[in-house]
């Protein structure tokens, strides 16, 4: 009886539950631009997806190299630089082009504490308090320039810009939780821990912010009422 449901990676039980036998198949799991370099740091890619994936292989090599020899995380700007070095020797090699990708990464060392980094394919890298890359970043960044607030962001009103800025400059008519990943890094218990969210808590992020977009555009309507009404 096993035979006839158990060969694909969804199956179905003889008593009709669904089950899924691959973990990777799990949102929780799995994400297609964010990606986990160590403990402590993380990274988001732009460009070229196959690119990504050999320099994000690379930067857990050096990241595992580091800890092997010296028996703590790779310091997070160190991990960039490794890695930014390698992107730009790649645009004076005979014969090779450069890597079509540009990165966010995100981390936490005991150095600096929360850093967030941004290198491109020539090798050149910063150091960022909000930033964007890929499709109209610019506009992306301009957003982020004028509702950033240094030092009185929390998470939650991190989360809430970020799904505003993906809202006004993302190439959709409509946001939804299949076409976002967001994913966090947060300080418990000593630990660093990285999460990308679940699909339910990015909806429940964008219904968040569709409900106050609508309570500005009525609220702007009730005043330019009001001065006509003057």
């Amino acid at each position: 009886m096993s035979r006839r449901y158990d060969s694909r990676t969804t199956i179905f039980s003889p008593e009709a539950e669904r089950r899924n036998i691959h973990k990777l198949l799990d949102e929780v799991f799995f994400s297609e631009k964010i990606y986990k370099l160590n403990e402590d740091m993380a990274c988001s890619v732009a460009g070229i997806t196959s690119d990504a994936n050999v320099l994000t292989n690379e930067l857990r090599l050096i990241a595992q190299r580091y800890l092997l020899q010296y028996q703590e995380p790779i310091p997070c700007e160190q991990l960039v630089t490794a890695l930014c070095d390698i992107k730009q020797a790649y645009t004076q090699f005979g014969g090779k082009r450069p890597f079509g990708v540009s990165l966010l990464y995100i981390g936490w060392d005991k150095h600096y504490g929360f850093q967030l980094y941004q290198s491109d394919p020539s090798g050149n890298y910063g150091g960022w308090k909000a930033t964007c890359i890929g499709n109209n970043s610019a506009a992306a960044v301009s957003m982020l320039k004028q509702d950033y607030k240094e030092g009185e962001m929390t998470l939650k009103s991190a989360l809430a810009l970020a799904v505003k800025v993906l809202n006004k400059t993302m190439d959709v008519s409509k946001l939804s939780a299949e076409k976002v990943e967001i994913a966090t890094l947060t300080r418990e218990s000593g630990k660093t821990v990285i999460r990308v969210l679940k699909q339910k808590e990015v909806e429940q992020l964008i219904k968040k912010h569709e409900e106050e977009e609508a309570k500005a555009e009525r609220e702007k309507k009730e005043k330019e009422q009001k001065e006509k009404d003057k």
